[in-house]
């Protein structure tokens, strides 16, 4: 038995692991968020947009002080920005982060661009904000 290639191939097995569960958990929070966005921009066309503000009072004592204001108005923006497309296949391939720094693109065609660099280049959210701020 060669101990080191069992060792190395544990570590790698894991590190494989750790990726996957990574990925399949922000996938998961990127997908929730996107439902919680859609919720609140139903919940906000019919009672106004003071909506987020009673939510996030609520949600602050109830769930914790990080779904606050500024983070379900995210929320809600970032469904607003994908509300026409499969969430799926395009949104779920970056995280959270990377969606909060595209955010303020309103041109679709820069939009896209955006998306297509941090996929191809595997950006992180600070090289992203680099570029966009570098045009």
């Amino acid at each position: 038995m060669n101990y080191y290639n069992e060792i190395k191939n544990k570590i790698i097995d894991n590190e494989v692991y750790s990726k996957i569960k990574d990925y399949s958990k922000e996938r998961h929070k990127v997908i929730t968020y996107f439902e919680i966005g859609k919720l609140l921009n139903e919940d906000g066309g019919k009672y106004g947009d003071n909506i987020i503000d009673e939510y996030s009072k609520k949600l602050i004592v109830e769930v914790g002080k990080k779904y606050n204001r500024r983070t379900l108005f995210r929320m809600k923006q970032f469904y607003n920005m994908f509300k026409d497309e499969k969430v799926s296949p395009v949104a779920t391939q970056l995280n959270l982060s990377h969606y909060y720094e595209l955010l303020s693109i309103k041109d679709i065609n820069k939009l896209t661009y955006y998306i297509n660099i941090v996929i191809n280049n595997n950006l992180s959210k600070r090289e992203l904000r680099e570029r966009i701020k570098s045009k």
